[in-house]
């Protein structure tokens, strides 16, 4: 008997097993894989570890103008995944001394819930373990439309299958031009591949501002788009692969490539644990939950992705964090204040040059019927950003600010939104100015270190004025 099981070894799933072991709490944990989830394993970890190395390749063959010079500049394809495999492994031989140090005992295998009496009840490889409470961080798997040709199609690959190849494709055709799509598109294009992204919608980045989207398709190397383009059918042959696309407005193209990455997204795990027979309320979207991270059935809660609600692995660290909180609550026979807000969670691109933004988007703001105004401030105003990354570099910030009357430094800060080098590691700090609700006023009164890139965010915000 536990106090808790922990269904999934991923972002949620861990962090939740190390806070309830920190607080006392006897912990099971239960993973079918490696400790980390896809965010380490098959993800965030491995993409990110691999863009780097397309960084470090990209800033010494474009080193002549700050007066570096490297001759004959190469990349060994075998050399950068065994630095990926050696960062993921290090990375989860830390997670497993996490988890000794917190005391949570680890079970590899499927988990699947079972409902027994007054307590929750896991199988797992037919042993039953039972528990006070049941949290399920199952994550999420990628999604694969029924596309004709795709299936069994040795030249289609997922992400995972991405990870691992040999050598750089001459020519690789991304479907879906979603964050997955773009860091791909983006990390073999400046390896040198010839790369196609094939998106169903208007714009690549559903969640980006429209006016930076553009900019940022025309700032990624050997990449072209097809937008508002539907695939077909995916022909293979010992060559390659060839796929079919419609247009809008019925128009039939077609891309040659020697391998296709399908990325046109995830959807959450609701199928291996039981959540049916469980009677869990399932929806399209993934596990229903209320703002505690609570299901249906009392004693059971899901967080990140398997709930569908935000899948980024930081969203999930705050998800396991909440229902930590409630379900410590809920052993002691309360209730927790804690609940999860979705107003002010950053999302961030790793490609070359990132994006990143929080909060509303100026269409989103129209949508809702919220009155704004706006300002953009580029890139080029900071004096680091120059010197760190030329006068070629594509990037600004966009901020937008409730209409608040005649009193413009009245308004809150609903939205900022950043494209250029270093977005993903500035994105926090304009979600603070979200999440605390601050106005124009209360940031032209904060002070920005200099020289720093940081400064146009406040750049931007004066622009309002």
């Amino acid at each position: 008997m536990y106090d808790v099981i922990v269904i999934g070894g991923g972002p949620g799933g861990y962090l939740a097993a190390e806070r309830l072991g920190h607080r006392g709490k006897s912990v099971l944990l239960v993973e079918k894989g490696f400790l980390g989830g896809t965010c380490l394993n098959v993800g965030c970890i491995p993409t990110k570890t691999l863009l780097n190395s397309a960084k470090h390749y990209l800033h010494a063959r474009e080193g002549a103008q700050f007066g570096v010079h490297a001759a004959e500049v190469t990349f060994n394809v075998g050399e950068m995944m065994a630095w990926k495999e050696k960062v993921v492994e290090t990375l989860r031989a830390g997670l497993a001394s996490q988890m000794k140090r917190c005391k949570v005992e680890l079970v590899n295998g499927v988990g699947v819930l079972e409902l027994k009496g007054p307590f929750r009840g896991v199988r797992v490889e037919g042993t039953l373990y039972e528990a006070r409470a049941v949290l399920v961080a199952t994550g999420s798997v990628p999604v694969m439309p029924p596309i004709p040709g795709a299936k069994d199609n040795p030249h289609v690959l997922d992400s995972t299958g991405l990870l691992s190849v040999k050598e750089v494709p001459a020519k690789l055709c991304v479907i879906g031009g979603g964050v997955i799509g773009i860091e791909f598109a983006s990390l073999f294009g400046t390896l040198g591949s010839r790369v196609e992204v094939v998106e169903m919608l208007d714009e690549i980045i559903p969640p980006m501002d429209k006016d930076q989207a553009p900019l940022l398709r025309r700032s990624l190397k050997n990449t072209g788009f097809h937008l508002g383009c539907q695939v077909t059918r995916v022909d293979g042959s010992i060559e390659g692969a060839v796929v079919s696309v419609t247009t809008k407005g019925g128009k039939e193209e077609s891309v040659e490539a020697d391998l296709v990455l399908m990325a046109v997204g995830r959807r959450a795990e609701t199928s291996s644990w039981g959540a049916k027979e469980a009677g869990i309320d399932v929806t399209g979207k993934g596990v229903s939950v209320d703002d505690r991270m609570r299901t249906n059935l009392p004693g059971v809660w899901a967080a990140g992705d398997v709930n569908g609600r935000s899948m980024l692995a930081h969203s999930a660290y705050r998800m396991a964090e909440v229902a930590v909180n409630d379900i410590c609550a809920f052993l002691e026979g309360g209730s927790s204040a804690d609940t999860m807000r979705y107003n002010a969670i950053p999302w961030a691109v790793y490609s070359i040059p990132e994006a990143a933004g929080v909060g509303l988007t100026e269409q989103e703001a129209a949508a809702k019927g919220i009155a704004v105004r706006k300002a953009v401030a580029p890139m080029l105003v900071s004096g680091r950003f120059i010197a760190e990354n030329g006068l070629r570099s594509p990037g600004n910030v966009k901020v937008i600010v409730e209409e608040a009357g005649g009193d413009r430094a009245g308004g809150r800060i609903l939205g900022v939104h950043i494209l250029g080098p270093y977005a993903s590691e500035m994105i926090w700090g304009a979600a603070a100015l979200i999440e605390n609700e601050m106005r124009v006023r209360d940031v032209k009164e904060m002070v920005f270190p200099h020289p720093s890139v940081c400064e146009v965010i406040r750049e931007a915000v004066w622009n309002i004025q």
